[in-house]
């Protein structure tokens, strides 16, 4: 078995884990290669107890085969580690180094635990739909994909934009508001629901479009098919907007027509047998605690 240990900085509190990590992968007798810049980090903190291999990004697809993909951090390194990943079809385990993450589900004080389900496969993949952007102007590059959200956001300026929303060529409505937010199921537990989203069940094949401190009251979050394709025009008093997939983000200006539909290829997360989404969705929320007392 090989594998790719992923993140982007390596604090010093975190240390122990990650050396319990290499461990823990030597005892499994896992080939490991560890991402270039994060690497350079460990190298003189960390004991490596075998010999490492070094990542460089998405081209070492296409050159080695790896079976896993582990990221130390938390919701945000997974969702920078897609940019890597991308079509490869390789799961992502991750290993939550912070605060309790829908994502990156795996506390850290069960590293060892963790790798030995690897080894012995007792695990399951879970596919998690992505959504992918489509714009008249380049955009994104070659990732112009996201597994939470896409956003379209005011900039410079406290006066709210105007974005007006197709569905399938369908005029929806012109929202005046802050901004606009389309989340994918993944994505509704992030922005969207700080926003009055509603929260979606992973595999329930939906969209929600929330929107951003809207001007109109009676405007609220609405979920359609993931089968949609929705499409915008922005304008407002200046020139330049901010559309973001996931924490990345470009300045876009109102000669940009966007469409956001389904992106062809799905992301792949590694849960292991005793935890899944309910259970993370009731500690993340502390549903079913009293706190009362």
């Amino acid at each position: 078995m090989q594998v790719v240990v992923f993140s982007k900085l390596a604090k010093k509190v975190d240390l122990p884990h990650i050396q319990a990590l290499f461990d823990a992968l030597h005892e499994e007798e896992i080939s490991t290669y560890v991402y270039g810049p994060y690497l350079d980090q460990l190298r003189e903190q960390i004991n490596f107890p075998r010999e490492v291999g070094v990542f460089e990004g998405y081209l070492d697809f296409s050159v080695k085969k790896f079976d896993f993909f582990i990221t130390l951090g938390g919701d945000g390194t997974i969702l920078e580690a897609l940019t890597h990943v991308r079509n490869s079809g390789v799961p992502i385990m991750g290993i939550n180094l912070g605060r309790l993450g829908f994502l990156a589900s795996i506390e850290k004080k069960r590293i060892k635990v963790a790798i030995n389900l690897l080894s012995r496969g007792m695990y399951r993949i879970e596919e998690r739909k992505m959504l992918y952007l489509e714009s008249n102007l380049s955009i994104f590059g070659d990732i112009p994909f996201a597994l939470n959200d896409c956003t379209l956001l005011k900039r410079d300026t406290s006066s709210m934009i105007t974005i007006h929303t197709f569905i399938n060529g369908g005029y929806l409505n012109s929202y005046w508001a802050d901004g606009i937010i389309v989340a994918t199921p993944t994505g509704s537990t992030g922005y969207s629901l700080s926003c009055g989203g509603p929260i979606i069940f992973p595999k329930s094949g939906n969209f929600v479009i929330t929107p951003v401190a809207p001007h109109n009251l009676n405007i609220r979050p609405i979920v359609i098919s993931d089968d949609s394709v929705i499409s915008f025009e922005v304008e407002g008093r200046t020139e330049n907007f901010l559309c973001t997939l996931d924490s990345r983000f470009e300045t876009i200006s109102s000669t940009y027509q966007l469409a956001v539909r389904k992106n062809d290829f799905p992301i792949r997360l590694v849960e292991l047998q005793d935890v899944g989404f309910l259970d993370t969705l009731r500690n993340k929320l502390a549903w079913g605690t009293d706190t009362r007392n």
